[in-house]
C-alpha cells in the first residue's frame, strides 16, 4: 500500500510538471514547484522499503541480490536520465522540454497502473523464518494498535545507532553514496577536464557509470548470498574504488594525459566497486540489527547518506580550485597532479576503510533463518563467523522452546 501510494504521488507530480493540468503545454510556475515536491517525497518511500522487500519475498540465499536490483533501479534511471535527456533536450527547440516531461508523465502513468495491478505485500506462504516471525509479529502489532512508524522512528533509530556492529556498515553506505553522487555530479566537469568535449560523448560516459553501479552491484550481491562474506566484498570494493579515483585523479589533472579507454574505463570500475557498497551493506546492517524493522534500517542509511552528500558536494565544489602536485615525476609527462575534490574522496574511503575493517558484528536473521530451517545449507563461509553463527543459533532454539513452552502454559 506505501509503495503504491507512493507511485501515485509521483505520477500526479510529473503530470503536475508536464504542463497536463493546463492543456498540455509547460507548466506554470507554482504546478511546477508542486509537482516537484510531490515527486521528491514520493522518493524515500522507493529508497527505504527494498530491504523489507526481499526479506518478505525472497529466501535467505537471494536476499542481497534482490536489494541491489531495487536500490541500484534508481542509477538505472538516472542512466536513462543521462541519454534520454541529452537526446530530446541538446540543442533543440524548447518545445522538446514539454514532449520530454509529457513522456515521463506517460511512463510513471503506466508504472502506476502496474504497481496496483501486480504489487502485493506479502506471499501467501513467509520464504524463511525470519520472514514468518516478522508477518506474526504483524499482526500482533495491528492488533494492539500502536504508535505509527513515523512517530516511533526517532526512539528506533537511537536503538539503531547503540546496536553492536550496526555503525561499520552504515559509514559503508553513506561514503559509497557520497562518492557516486559527487562523481555523477561532476561527470561532465571531469570529463571534460581529462579531455572530453562532446555532449553526447559524456552523456553516454555518465550513463555507462550509472550502469556500472548497477551491474557491479547485481553481480557483488550475488556472490554475497552465496557466501556471506559481507566484510571481505566491502572492503574488497573499498580498495577498487581508491584505486580508481586515484587513477581518475590523475587523468582529471593537468600536467598529464591518459588515453581516453583508460579514463572510461576508470570510471566504470569506480562505478563497478563503489556502487555495491551500497546494497550489500545496506542487507548487512539488517542483519545485525535484527529484529529491528528494515525500512527503519535503511530509512536511517539513507537520511545519513543524503545528508552527508548535501555536505560534501559544497566541500568537493570548494576543493575543486585547488590541485596538489606531489606524485612522482613520469618520464616525459613531468610530475602529476590531483585535484582538490579527488584528494577529499581519497581521504573519505581511506578512513571509512580504517573503520569498516573492524566490523564483527552478528549475522542475526541468518541465524534466525538457519534455527527455522536445520535443512537448509548455510553459506557462511567465514570460519569465525561460522561458529559465531552456530552459537547463535542454539541460543535463538532455546529461547524459541522457551517462547513455546509459556505460550502452552498460558493456554492451560
Amino acid at each position: 500500500k506505501v509503495v503504491t501510494g507512493a507511485a501515485g504521488m509521483m505520477t500526479v507530480g510529473c503530470l503536475f510538471r508536464s504542463g497536463a493540468p493546463t492543456n498540455l503545454f509547460l507548466p506554470s510556475y507554482i504546478f511546477e514547484i508542486i509537482g516537484t515536491m510531490l515527486i521528491g517525497a514520493a522518493q524515500p518511500f522507493f529508497q527505504c522499503t527494498p530491504p523489507l522487500l526481499s526479506g518478505t519475498w525472497f529466501g535467505q540465499d537471494e536476499r542481497a541480490l534482490s536489494t541491489s536490483i531495487c536500490l541500484n533501479a534508481n542509477q538505472l534511471g538516472i542512466a536513462t536520465a543521462f541519454v534520454v535527456g541529452g537526446f530530446f533536450l541538446g540543442g533543440r527547440t524548447p518545445d522538446a522540454l514539454d514532449e520530454y516531461l509529457l513522456i515521463i508523465s506517460a511512463c510513471s502513468v503506466a508504472t502506476f497502473g502496474a504497481t496496483i495491478a501486480f504489487f502485493k505485500d506479502k506471499p501467501p506462504t513467509p520464504p524463511t523464518a525470519s520472514a514468518a516471525k516478522h508477518f506474526k509479529d504483524a499482526d500482533k502489532k495491528k492488533l494492539q494498535g500502536g504508535k505509527g512508524g513515523f512517530l516511533t522512528y526517532p526512539a528506533t533509530a537511537k536503538t539503531l545507532l547503540k546496536t553492536p556492529g550496526f555503525l561499520p556498515p552504515l559509514a559503508a553506505f553513506v561514503c559509497s553514496i557520497g562518492v557516486t553522487n559527487v562523481v555523477s555530479a561532476f561527470t561532465s566537469e571531469t570529463m571534460q577536464r581529462a579531455g572530453f568535449v562532446r555532449e553526447n560523448v559524456i552523456d553516454g560516459i555518465g550513463a555507462g557509470f550509472q550502469i556500472a553501479i548497477m551491474a557491479g552491484g547485481v553481480l557483488l550481491a550475488g556472490y554475497v548470498d552465496q557466501t556471506k562474506r559481507y566484510k571481505e566484498v566491502t572492503l574488497a570494493c573499498f580498495a577498487g574504488a581508491f584505486v580508481t579515483l586515484l587513477l581518475l585523479g590523475v587523468a582529471e589533472g593537468y600536467q598529464v594525459t591518459l588515453p581516453p579507454a583508460v579514463v572510461i574505463g576508470a570510471l566504470l570500475a569506480l562505478g563497478a566497486s563503489a556502487g555495491p557498497i551500497q546494497p550489500i551493506n545496506a542487507e548487512l546492517a539488517v542483519e545485525v540489527s535484527y529484529p529491528e524493522d528494515e525500512c527503519a534500517v535503511e530509512a536511517t542509511q539513507q537520511l545519513a547518506g543524503n545528508l552527508f552528500s548535501a555536505l560534501l558536494v559544497p566541500l568537493c565544489v570548494k576543493a575543486m580550485a585547488y590541485d596538489w602536485t606531489f606524485l612522482l615525476p613520469i618520464p616525459g609527462a613531468g610530475r602529476e597532479d590531483i585535484r582538490g575534490d579527488t584528494l577529499v574522496l581519497l581521504v573519505l574511503v581511506a578512513s571509512v576503510t580504517a573503520f569498516f575493517s573492524g566490523f564483527e558484528g552478528e549475522l542475526k536473521r541468518e541465524a534466525e533463518d538457519q534455527a527455522g530451517d536445520p535443512m537448509h545449507e548455510s553459506h557462511v563461509k567465514n570460519a569465525k563467523q561460522k561458529k559465531a553463527l552456530e552459537v547463535l543459533e542454539l541460543r535463538l532454539v532455546q529461547e524459541r522452546e522457551e517462547e513455546d513452552a509459556k505460550e502452552v502454559a498460558s493456554v492451560a
